[in-house]
This record gives C-alpha cells, structure tokens and sequence, in this order.
C-alpha cells in the first residue's frame, strides 16, 4: 500500500487487494470515479470494488488465488487437447469424424489437428 513520508495514500497499482463483497484477491489497476478497479489474479475481466469495502490481501489469500488461476488456465489448456466427440446423428459431425480417424490411419497429424478444428468450429456454429 502507499505511503508518502507516512502517509497512508491508498493502494499502488499492481497492490493485491482482497474484494470483501466480491470475495476475491484482484490486482489493483487504479481508479474508476469513486470505484477502485481490479483484474483477477492471472489474468481476465476487470471488476469494480468499492474502496471502502477492499483490504491488503494476506499472503495465503493471495496464493490460493495464484494457485486458482493456474489450476484454472490448466484445466483451459487440457479441453483443447483432448479431440472433439461429435455429436450423434449429425451427418457432418460424422463424416469430420471419420476424417479424422482417416488422417490417424494415415499417421498424418496435421490433417488430424485440421478435423478437430473444424469439427470444434462445427460444433460451435451449429450445437452449442
């Protein structure tokens, strides 16, 4: 937190501030009008916090956040690599399987990775 000669001036930017209604740690990026504006530990969204109800986040507050984000970005990472299932009784999910199980037959990982995108981008557009 800042301090000027002793001072109390309020938090810095970059200080970890525990939201009490919110009931999270966020990074302080600086004021918003009366509102004090933080970003989740990790990365994402910025929230607003009233000042009156934020504190300097202890050290265990803090890690447990830490450790939630890159549980977090993990789990994110793992979903990507696992191959998409296509969805049954739809044609084009089908025949995007079985371009992918013909690129795997052939041991050619690039025309893999291609089906799984287009049957992710398929998935999206058309069964979300």
């Amino acid at each position: 937190m800042g301090c000027t000669g002793g001072a109390y001036v309020g938090p810095e930017r970059g200080d970890f501030l525990y939201d009490l209604v919110a009931r999270k740690v966020g990074e302080f990026r600086g004021k918003a009008g009366p509102y004090a504006m933080l970003r989740p530990i990790g990365g994402g969204r910025e929230w607003q916090a009233d000042p009156e109800r934020v504190r300097p986040a202890t050290q265990d507050e803090r890690l447990s956040a830490g450790v939630r984000a890159v549980n977090e970005r993990a789990s994110a990472a793992y979903e990507l690599m696992r191959p998409p299932v296509p969805v049954p009784h739809c044609p084009e999910c089908t025949e995007l399987a079985a371009s992918r199980a013909g690129a795997r037959a052939r041991f050619d990982w690039s025309a893999e990775t291609d089906a799984n995108v287009l049957l992710r981008r398929h998935q999206a557009d058309v069964h979300p």
